[in-house]
């Protein structure tokens, strides 16, 4: 494993994983992809249960893209038990699916997306989509930290403009 924070692909699609994954590495991403086929497995996989509970070969991700339609536990309630496990953040999630409705994209953020975008119909402008993406969310966001501060790290400082 590098020293890159992993990404963790929650897909149902084999065909969409491989594109994402051939399209990563057009891109030049360096960071370790995973992938899991559905709602109970990315939960698995994040609470490190059952053939996930080796945090060396298992790491938990930075970043997660997560499709909405799957069996076996949908992307929004992947949504939300992430952020009632990990509620101060640290963990990015970027739903990436086909659809495209308003209310769902709504409930998406509401339940505490990162972000939303819609896959594109072919390779061409999936690969147009991944460059983007690794741009901003890989090198150049500026996330939370993902330790948990207790209160007392909680501190104002004053602001010093100098």
């Amino acid at each position: 494993m590098g020293s890159a924070p992993a990404i963790l692909i929650v897909d149902d699609s084999s065909d969409d994983f491989l594109l994402l994954k051939r399209a990563f590495a057009k891109s030049g991403v360096a960071n370790p992809l995973y992938w899991v086929r559905s709602g109970r497995e990315a939960i698995n996989y994040l609470s490190g249960t059952g053939p996930y509970n080796d945090r060396e070969e298992f790491p938990i991700p930075s970043v997660i893209l997560l499709d909405l339609n799957m069996p076996d536990g949908n992307g929004f309630d992947v949504l939300t038990w992430i952020r009632n496990k990990f509620p101060s953040g640290g963990l990015l999630v970027v739903v990436l699916t086909h659809i495209e409705e308003i209310r769902k994209i709504n409930r998406a953020y509401s339940l505490g997306a990162n972000s939303f975008l819609t896959k594109p119909g072919n390779p061409e402008e999936l690969q147009e989509l991944i460059n983007i993406f690794s741009g901003y969310w890989l090198l150049n966001n500026r996330g939370p930290s993902a330790r948990r501060q207790s209160s007392a790290d909680h501190k104002l400082e004053p602001y010093d403009d100098n």
